[in-house]
């Protein structure tokens, strides 16, 4: 079954392309992103750190940095 689409006829008329992202478009990737983040800083989750210990430095600071 096919959606009907809707266009602007002044953009058409003029030749140029008007994109208009849908609120999900940018919240989801959002979302996903700051869950994946949380994910990765856990440390519950970590059996060994192995590593550079300036790495774990700076995922404490931005964990502490998310956390506020």
């Amino acid at each position: 079954m096919s959606a009907p689409t809707h266009t602007r006829p002044d953009a058409a008329a003029a030749g140029r392309v008007d994109v208009r992202l849908p609120w999900w478009a940018i919240v989801l990737p959002a979302v996903a992103f700051v869950a994946l983040l949380l994910l990765i800083l856990n440390p519950a989750d970590a059996q060994a750190v192995a590593g550079d210990p300036s790495l774990v430095h700076i995922l404490d600071r931005a964990k502490d940095l998310v956390l506020r």
